[in-house]
């Protein structure tokens, strides 16, 4: 077990090095308002204006000054090259979600290691927030209160099986797996619920329906 950098009764935002539209991170920061930078993030976060309360990485994209102007209670160095920075920092956050901006669009091996580290990881609850969509590791249920028409896609990062209601087209029967059958471009008929025997389902939504994301995932199983 991983001791906690960042304990908290409230939600956090994680900022990772990859770019970052400010006016994302203002509405991630006004529904998870405690701020967590992955290294060099940290210098991304003071320029826009934001201080985190806490770094953590190897520290090899963060610069001398940006060091400098970070009380050194803040900066937690985590020395070992065996993970990414993104999996040092969410595997030392103690929280009921975490929201993650500014880990995709820029390169695709850290985007796909992101994902990786969602399913394989197994907490804290995160969402990574990006330009266009969001994407979170399904739990074992879900209940999503999104409008018609809204698009569900699924994506397997392992071999996954599951049912639903409120699809348009729906998975009961299918067997899902990254070499195989993937669920992207489902549709909402309205409501949906989804269940799934064993972990490793990616959920991706429109970046709209974050809130829908964060009232199903903090929302009880039987809910």
């Amino acid at each position: 077990m991983i001791a906690p950098v960042v304990e908290s009764d409230a939600r956090v935002t994680l900022l990772g090095g990859a770019g970052f539209d400010p006016a994302v991170l203002r509405a991630c920061l006004s529904l998870a308002p405690g701020l967590v930078a992955a290294d060099g993030a940290a210098r991304d976060a003071l320029a826009a204006g934001f201080v985190p309360d806490a770094v953590i990485g190897d520290f090899d994209s963060l610069d001398p000054d940006t060091r400098a102007r970070l009380p050194a209670d803040r900066l937690h160095h985590v020395p070992e090259q065996d993970t990414t920075d993104f999996e040092k920092a969410l595997s030392r956050i103690r929280a009921p979600l975490v929201l993650a901006v500014g880990f995709t669009g820029r390169r695709l091996d850290h985007e796909l290691a992101v994902y990786n580290t969602l399913v394989r990881l197994g907490g804290p609850r995160c969402i990574v927030v990006g330009a266009e969509d969001i994407c979170f590791p399904a739990p074992p249920e879900l209940a999503l209160e999104v409008a018609e028409g809204t698009r569900v896609s699924l994506f397997p990062l392992a071999r996954v099986t599951g049912r639903d209601s409120g699809l348009r087209w729906p998975i009961q029967g299918l067997v899902f797996a990254p070499d195989g059958r993937v669920g992207t471009s489902n549709m909402a008929t309205g409501p949906v619920r989804l269940a799934f025997e064993a972990p490793g389902m990616l959920i991706i939504l429109p970046r709209s329906e974050l809130a829908a994301a964060i009232a199903g995932l903090e929302r009880p199983a039987s809910g």
